[in-house]
């Protein structure tokens, strides 16, 4: 079995209590993992406990667990139970979640012998901080990998403390059994984003300026007629179509948003967007959403399957659903997923940058709207302007039809 220069490295050198490795993606910063848990595992003595631990419970069993089965078979690596215990290498183990401060709870009174983090940068700190103080053993240590993020992010002033850590920084080329088509195409999907920087790169850099600049420098190569349209949809298919609802407020304007996903997740077509500054009661909200969704039924000559509206507003969401009911529509009214907003992000610039994120003339509000959002300027985390100087609400809107399938267009 073949490993890198870096991974063997790892390997060797990896003695300290905290062996990190930080840097781009696909850069075969896990994999090596995979063989250097069990060999900690084995050493443990019994008398501190061992921890895996991931942004939530399911994340550290999919990027840790399932593929250590994989490789080492079940003899190894049993089943995980619901209370997050398992049988790694004939030692009890547990997998917690670190995303959330209420994971504190987890690790109080654990004397810990071994640690693994994965996805470090997305932990809660205090769950950090709780970790730390529960490595009490002469011989504990901790193993972990993280993406890059904001150059003022918690994890990185830590790896900067003076600590006892061993610590690699990888680039996508440091990895050699990536395929060269893959990483290529990769690099064009973050190309001129802060996500070439970490993720390619990996470099800790800065959110800055423009969100959306390979639209905002020609955003009219991103726009398609109908017959373009059509052609996409015979080649590919449909997977699904979907409008999302942004609500407004008394400073913000309701948006809606039409998009049409393609078969197999090749790409997406946004069909129309629509933004209403004035304030609307209940019933001109439905009544202006069933017109909106007939008008791009009968010009686009598709029929809408959800409708996926901000969570925050029950009220209006059921407003909406008696007033499709009342029209004698099909599509269920659902609560928008409203996953984290850097995701919602990172998957917009990856539609943009591979090349397969299309609109319609009939999206002046969205188009607008990527040509103008920005990040925040002097926040610690990536945060998106939301002063009124944007149209935010148009983003959000476009971003309920898409967010759901995050991991069929990023792998």
């Amino acid at each position: 079995m073949a490993f890198s220069e870096m991974q063997q490295e790892f390997f060797m050198n990896a003695t300290h209590r905290w062996n990190v490795k930080t840097g781009a993606t696909r850069s075969g910063k896990t994999y090596m993992d995979y063989f250097v848990i069990p060999k900690r595992i084995r050493k443990c003595t019994g008398k501190g406990h061992i921890v895996i631990m991931g942004n939530t419970r399911q994340t550290a069993e999919r990027n840790i667990i399932e593929p250590l089965r994989s490789i080492w078979g079940e003899a190894f690596v049993g089943p995980l139970r619901q209370n997050g215990s398992i049988m790694l290498f004939g030692k009890k183990c547990y997998v917690f979640g670190a995303c959330v401060k209420a994971y504190l709870v987890q690790l109080q009174g654990m004397s810990i012998e071994y640690a693994y983090g994965d996805e470090v940068s997305t932990w809660n700190e205090a769950v950090f901080n709780m970790l730390k103080s529960r490595l009490d053993r002469p011989n504990s240590c901790f193993d972990g990998t993280c993406n890059p993020d904001n150059p003022s992010h918690w994890f990185k002033k830590f790896l900067e403390s003076g600590a006892d850590i061993y610590q690699q920084a990888y680039t996508i080329d440091d990895n050699p059994f990536n395929d060269p088509t893959f990483v290529k195409e990769l690099k064009k999907e973050y190309s001129g984003t802060v996500y070439y920087e970490r993720f390619i790169l990996g470099k800790w850099v800065a959110a800055e300026g423009i969100i959306y600049r390979k639209f905002a420098d020609n955003p009219d190569s991103f726009v398609i007629d109908y017959c373009k349209f059509r052609d996409l949809v015979n080649k590919n298919g449909v997977e699904e179509i979907n409008a999302g609802i942004d609500f407004g407020g008394t400073k913000s304007g309701t948006s809606f948003v039409v998009t049409v996903i393609l078969g197999g997740y090749e790409g997406i077509v946004v069909l129309c967007s629509k933004r209403i500054i004035f304030e609307l009661t209940p019933d001109t909200l439905g009544s202006e959403f069933v017109k909106f969704v007939r008008y791009v039924e009968d010009t686009y000559n598709v029929v809408v399957d959800k409708a996926l509206c901000d969570s925050a507003e029950q009220i209006l969401i059921r407003g909406v659903r008696e007033a499709v009911f009342n029209a004698g529509h099909s599509m269920r009214v659902k609560n928008a997923l409203k996953s984290s907003i850097k995701d919602r992000i990172r998957l917009t610039n990856a539609l943009l940058g591979r090349g397969t994120l299309y609109l319609t003339p009939d999206n002046e509000t969205l188009s607008n709207a990527f040509s103008k959002a920005l990040w925040k300027d002097d926040a610690i985390e990536d945060i998106r302007l939301d002063d009124g100087t944007t149209d935010i609400d148009t983003l959000d809107a476009f971003e309920y039809t898409i967010e759901q399938h995050l991991k069929k267009f990023i792998s």
